[in-house]
């Protein structure tokens, strides 16, 4: 039997809870015995994961569902297997569903031939099909869901109360979730679900990595503004909206401005 160390009333961080990295932020959301988990992590993880869980005297028959944030591999491949293991259903994004359903190994992140990573991606049926403004209900709790696009367009929050599981849209350090065009990335998506987050009244930001934390508007703000500017650079390829350099450019060549001029 393992007490549970829960951050706050409700939420107990699997990570934090074993008091070792185990990897991604694997949040379970309890009242009483009934839970979801939100997120799940890698495959050779979730056994462990899973017997955590039941030495805290979670029953496994009493998980409500288990919760994608979006299709990435580290978030997602122990899905199958988890599902497998708690018999509950599986819910995401529509987004996420051809990726989770097919075991998309190239939108998933699981096959990046250039950085040489060749992982499974096991493809797990989607039970439950949420979008912006739908509630999960954990006994007396609910889980709003925000549809948070920009890292992935299926990214999902979650609002409880003062918290907000916020996936992988900003982290303490001030970094966000990788952009990457392949990835389905969309910069002005991601500056407007960061712009929803900072004018909310949320005070905790729960992330998929790293450290809960509270939320900071000056520092959510340094994120918008350094997202507001990828949009305009040839740094982030198809993603940028536009490269201002190509239209001072062809003005250039147009005046038969040389090297010099002024």
């Amino acid at each position: 039997m393992l007490v549970p160390k829960p951050i706050f009333p409700n939420v107990i961080e699997l990570n934090f809870q074993a008091g070792y990295l185990i990897g991604c932020n694997v949040y379970l959301v309890y009242f009483e015995k009934e839970w979801v988990l939100i997120d799940i992590g890698y495959q050779d993880t979730v056994d462990e994961i899973i017997e955590i869980i039941r030495q805290m005297d979670f029953p496994l028959s009493k998980c409500k569902t288990l919760i994608a944030t979006h299709a990435d591999v580290d978030h997602v491949q122990g899905l199958a297997r988890a599902k497998q293991l708690v018999k509950a259903p599986v819910t995401a994004h529509p987004n996420a569903v051809p990726a989770l359903q097919t075991g998309d190994r190239l939108m998933t992140f699981a096959q990046i031939v250039a950085q040489d990573i060749d992982l499974e991606m096991p493809p797990v049926e989607v039970d439950l099909q949420v979008v912006d403004g739908d509630i999960i209900s954990i006994g007396d709790l609910s889980l709003e869901v925000w549809h948070t696009p920009g890292h992935t367009d299926s990214q999902l929050s979650f609002r409880l109360g003062d918290l907000l599981f916020s996936g992988d849209n900003i982290y303490r350090d001030n970094c966000v979730g990788a952009i990457d065009a392949h990835h389905g990335s969309n910069l002005t998506d991601f500056v407007r679900s960061l712009q929803r987050i900072r004018d909310s009244d949320v005070q905790w930001l729960l992330p998929s990595h790293g450290p809960v934390f509270r939320k900071n508007n000056e520092r959510l703000e340094e994120a918008i503004v350094r997202l507001e500017k990828y949009c305009h650079m040839a740094d982030f390829g198809t993603c940028a909206v536009d490269w201002p350099l190509m239209d001072e450019w062809e003005k250039e060549i147009s005046l038969g401005r040389l090297p010099g001029d002024s």
